[in-house]
């Protein structure tokens, strides 16, 4: 393996409103990712963890959904993701919550376009008009394509970072009713867990990559509560009727044979939730197979 995995922690909880998806890096560390992906041959640099403001010293920033700080937050990994592709690093972003991809996202697009798999049980497409919530990690993918908060549309450079065409959706199960009429009409590809049962992961997955054919680097969002929560029990929005752990690990497989993948978030991990550490280990699991770990 030529290229040096670079490990980037994103420690925030700043985006949703379960504590304790911030140490979701630190259980994917404890987890083995460094060493399982070593054994794949991959030379491997940890950056550690970018610098998070703790929650309860950013208090006076509730009523905005803490956007200032996890503007900042972005900023910061927007830069960092830039700078591992430059270097010619594949990065690895462990969250936290899934706001940080509105960064890692950014920045590993800075040069040059990437497909975007966007794994997850919600569809991450609201809107300040439109989320119930307010929440950012719900906002993160409509932010990406240009709608929402003007700070947070433009991180790193002004605009949208992705365009319909360059998303694909899967395992989407749990959306809010605005969110809904907004992802019908966007343009982009969505999987939802009706089309997995109907058609099968191999199907689908062959058929994501092929729609996003037209890019040569593919990056993965990966939200792990897109798993059946029998299986990753350990997050702070568990949706029923997700993916087994095979489904998710074909899907893994055949995105390593494309031999596009360029960078991953693994993200919304809370070890508060979990059971034994059992939520992250999976997450590590699937990490080394889209790395390129086989079974024979």
């Amino acid at each position: 393996m030529d290229k040096t995995i670079d490990i980037i922690g994103v420690p925030i909880d700043l985006g949703q409103s379960h504590r304790g998806v911030d140490l979701g890096p630190g259980a994917l560390r404890y987890a083995g990712l460094a060493a399982r992906l070593q054994q794949l041959g991959y030379p491997l640099r940890d950056s550690g963890n970018l610098a998070v403001p703790v929650r309860d010293m950013v208090s006076e920033q509730r009523q905005q959904h803490y956007r200032p700080a996890i503007h900042q937050v972005c900023e910061a990994i927007y830069q960092a993701g830039r700078d591992a592709v430059e270097a010619g690093r594949l990065p690895i972003f462990l969250g936290g919550d899934h706001s940080l991809a509105i960064g890692s996202i950014g920045g590993i697009t800075h040069q040059q376009p990437a497909g975007v798999l966007w794994i997850d049980a919600h569809g991450d497409f609201n809107t300040p008009s439109s989320s119930p919530s307010g929440n950012i990690h719900g906002m993160a993918l409509a932010t990406l394509l240009g709608q929402g908060f003007a700070e947070l549309v433009d991180v790193g450079r002004p605009g949208a970072k992705l365009a319909p065409q360059d998303v694909v959706m899967i395992g989407v199960r749990t959306l809010d009713s605005e969110e809904r009429l907004r992802l019908r009409a966007s343009g982009v590809t969505v999987y939802t867990m009706r089309d997995l049962d109907e058609r099968g992961m191999s199907a689908i997955t062959q058929e994501a990559l092929e729609r996003l054919g037209h890019q040569r680097r593919l990056h993965v969002s990966l939200d792990v509560d897109a798993l059946d929560p029998m299986a990753g029990p350990g997050v702070g929005t568990p949706a029923p009727g997700g993916l087994t752990y095979r489904e998710a690990q074909l899907l893994m497989e055949i995105v390593a044979d494309s031999g596009r993948l360029c960078s991953l978030d693994l993200v919304e991990i809370n070890p508060i939730l979990d059971h034994r550490n059992q939520t992250a280990q999976i997450a590590v699991d699937l990490a080394v197979s889209l790395f390129g770990k086989q079974i024979l």
